[in-house]
């Protein structure tokens, strides 16, 4: 240990002696001429040209390397106004210009959460946010949707089921297809689209005749038409009777991604593109961790997520430290709004997301490899489906996350000792003695959460809506859901959704004598 204390306070000298000899004298790296404008890590300067050259290619290799986006295909820019996203969308925005060497060949939208209503803010407050993000939207040119958070409790049930994805062709084939597509389009005569534009600008000079300069309108968009005071208050209400903050930002992470999901679905996006950068990932990967969610890493922090199915979700920015996309936005004007949040002036305490970020920030202010390292290492972990229901063709997903269920184990797993600590703590002297061998324990999902309670367990009875709705959720969203007075405050889609998969789970379990097993099915010529 002393020895490791020795070499780290050597290494802090070093890293001090380095800042002192690093100035704005020093030339770029890169190009070897120009002076340096910036230094994002000790020894890399780049002068202005060269830090935005490298900037702009890493988001193209970023895309070019996974080659998960195809020609043609249509993809959903979540846009939060914070400096990671909108660096996003300005890279987007580049892509797709004509002075671009290697363009862009997706259609983007961008979608906006509102979600003024959990962080108490008032109705002006939020509207006056509104208009300055409407104009950033429309700005960029692309089709928006602005959507209240309060549009959750409208949401269908169908959010929460993972549809199946349609055809993937060939990368080559669809960018054949897509050069073809466009060389036929530049074979339309120059006179036919002058015709087409000028009779729609005459029609729509006709229809407003005081409305002379009239330009080719933007794309249908979903404004920022607040719902009835009646969700709103709903809402308040739902994140009320959630007793941590821990608790709140995670549901409110969930309802944020059930509507990118349905806006994603109703207006015809196969991707959505989500603007978490490499300090917000392994800020998330230890985060996730203590909450849980150890099993799903590889989802929550990999540049693709494919847990729903039709809609994927890709992290363009995962590569870029917080640190150079701040001085990208500061050096070429990135326009942001700062939008409070849950967590604004909470202390580093106040959760557990909190408390990860200012331990990840102030270890990082020591030791510059710390964000780099935690997300090296999340990347090199892969999904393995696990249990049960590994080999089945249904794999059985929280009601919520939309993940595999990872509490299908064991006796000797980590999760079943988990609850049977969380059960002996809250038993008291004379249950322990009446609780016996009698307990459903043995399930591996005791503490309400058994597949089938016994009578004789003291811990949860039978008629107990929170235990079956537990039962259909992994064990990270289980955590959450703990922290809740009442059930019946969440959005009716959830409801509707848990319902119904326990009168499923309920049939099948009558038939379950008279289904064929797979053994049984096969052919027996083959075995």
């Amino acid at each position: 240990m002393c020895q490791v204390e020795e070499e780290d306070g050597q290494y802090c000298q070093d890293m001090e002696g380095e800042q002192h000899r690093v100035g704005l004298a020093q030339k770029c790296m890169k190009c070897k001429e120009g002076s340096a404008a910036l230094i994002i890590r000790a020894g890399d300067a780049f002068c202005r040209d060269c830090f935005k050259e490298y900037f702009v290619h890493k988001f193209r290799a970023m895309l070019g390397k996974n080659r998960l986006i195809f020609p043609g295909e249509k993809v959903l820019l979540a846009l939060s106004g914070g400096p990671a996203s909108s660096a996003m969308v300005q890279q987007v925005q580049e892509g797709l210009s004509r002075a671009a060497p290697k363009k862009l060949r997706f259609a983007p939208g961008i979608v906006h959460v509102d979600e003024g209503a959990v962080c108490g803010r008032s109705q002006e407050e939020r509207a006056q946010t509104a208009a300055q993000m409407e104009s950033i939207l429309k700005a960029s040119g692309f089709p928006y949707h602005i959507i209240p958070l309060e549009a959750a409790f409208k949401l269908p049930g169908s959010v929460l089921q993972c549809h199946t994805p349609g055809h993937r062709n060939n990368y080559k084939e669809c960018v054949d297809r897509f050069i073809q597509h466009q060389q036929n389009l530049h074979n339309t005569t120059n006179e036919v689209i002058l015709t087409q534009v000028e009779e729609r600008l005459t029609r729509l000079r006709t229809e407003d005749p005081e409305r002379q300069d009239v330009d080719c309108p933007l794309p249908d968009s979903t404004g920022n038409q607040l719902l009835s005071s009646v969700h709103t208050q709903k809402l308040i209400d739902l994140f009320s009777s959630v007793t941590t903050l821990t608790a709140k930002e995670e549901l409110l992470q969930t309802l944020r991604t059930h509507l990118i999901l349905h806006t994603a679905r109703t207006h015809g996006y196969s991707k959505v593109m989500m603007g978490d950068s490499c300090t917000r990932l392994a800020i998330k990967s230890m985060t996730n961790i203590s909450l849980g969610r150890g099993a799903f890493l590889a989802t929550d922090t990999g540049f693709s997520d494919e847990r729903h199915g039709d809609v994927v979700v890709v992290r363009p920015m995962r590569d870029y430290s917080l640190k150079e996309i701040s001085y990208y936005n500061h050096m070429f004007g990135v326009q942001s709004i700062f939008i409070p949040s849950l967590d604004t002036k909470a202390s580093a305490k106040a959760s557990v997301h909190r408390l990860t970020e200012d331990f990840m920030t102030n270890l990082q202010a020591d030791f510059p490899s710390t964000v780099s390292t935690v997300y090296r290492t999340s990347e090199k972990l892969g999904v393995t489906p696990r249990g049960p229901a590994a080999s089945a063709d249904v794999v059985d997903r929280c009601l919520l996350c939309m993940c595999s269920l990872d509490t299908h184990f064991a006796e000797a797993s980590a999760f079943h000792a988990t609850l049977v600590s969380e059960q002996f703590s809250k038993k008291t002297k004379p249950e322990l003695s009446t609780a016996g061998k009698t307990c459903c324990m043995k399930t591996g999902d005791c503490a309400g959460h058994c597949g089938n309670p016994s009578k004789d367990c003291t811990s949860v009875q039978s008629g107990d809506g929170k235990s079956t709705f537990l039962r259909l959720l992994c064990y990270g969203c289980r955590l959450t859901v703990k922290e809740m007075r009442s059930l019946d405050m969440l959005p009716p889609y959830i409801l509707l959704q848990a319902e119904q998969q326990t009168r499923r789970a309920e049939m099948k379990k009558e038939i379950q004598e008279f289904l064929l097993c797979e053994d049984e099915t096969s052919d027996p010529l083959t075995t």
